[in-house]
C-alpha cells in the first residue's frame, strides 16, 4: 500500500503552496490528499509584491477540490502533514477538528513540513515550544510567543518539523521533508 500524505488548507492558502508540494510528494510516488474544513472546491490565491506597496497583494489564484473535510481524516492513515501558507492558516487555526489532526502528527512524532503562515495552525496547537523554526519573516514575533527560536532561512530542520518562509523557498524546503519522509517514511 502506497503511504499518505495530508495536505491541510482552506480558501485563501497561497497556490504554490498548496500544488507544488501536492505535485512534487505525487512525484516521489506518495498518495497525497487535500483536507479542509469541508469537502469543496477551493479558491486558493496569489501572493506577490507590487512597486510602492509595503506588503504583499493578493489576487485570485487556482481552484482545487478538497478530498475531505477535516471531521473526515483519520490521522493514523496518513504517514506526514503539510500545511501551506497564506491567509488560510489565520482562520484555520481556529478549527478544532484541525488542531486535534495535527497534535496527532506531533505526538506520534510523524513529519510535518509547514511553509509561511501555515506556522500559525502549529502554534494553536503550541507544538512550536522549544523548537526551531522558520516562517513568512513578518511571523518572527509570533514564533517567538509560541515559544520557538525564529530562523531566516531557507528551510529550517527541526527532528521530524521542517518548515520553510514562502514558495520562493520551495526547492530547498522540499528537499529537506523528502529527506525527513525518505528516512521516516519511505514509500513502499
Amino acid at each position: 500500500m502506497t503511504a499518505k500524505i495530508l495536505i491541510v488548507t482552506g480558501d485563501a492558502a497561497e497556490s504554490l503552496e498548496v500544488l507544488y508540494p501536492y505535485q512534487r510528494l505525487r512525484e516521489e510516488g506518495y498518495d497525497v490528499h487535500i483536507a479542509a474544513p469541508a469537502r469543496k472546491k477551493l479558491q486558493f490565491v496569489v501572493h506577490d509584491f507590487e512597486p510602492g506597496f509595503d506588503t504583499y497583494t493578493e489576487k485570485p489564484g487556482y481552484t482545487w477540490p478538497a478530498d475531505l473535510a477535516f471531521s473526515e481524516v483519520d490521522p493514523g492513515a496518513y504517514v506526514a502533514i503539510v500545511i501551506p501558507g497564506g491567509r488560510a492558516p489565520e482562520y484555520l487555526r481556529n478549527d478544532p477538528e484541525l488542531r486535534k489532526i495535527l497534535k496527532s502528527f506531533f505526538d506520534s512524532d510523524k513529519p510535518v513540513a509547514q511553509i509561511c503562515h501555515g506556522p500559525l495552525i502549529t502554534a494553536a496547537t503550541d507544538g512550536l515550544r522549544g523548537r526551531r523554526v522558520t516562517a513568512y519573516p513578518a511571523l518572527e514575533l509570533d514564533m517567538q510567543a509560541a515559544g520557538a527560536t525564529f530562523q531566516d532561512a531557507e528551510a529550517v530542520v527541526d527532528g521530524t518539523l521542517v518548515s520553510s518562509r514562502a514558495w520562493p523557498d520551495h526547492s530547498a524546503w522540499m528537499r529537506e521533508f523528502l529527506t525527513v519522509l525518505r528516512a521516516k517514511a519511505p514509500v513502499t
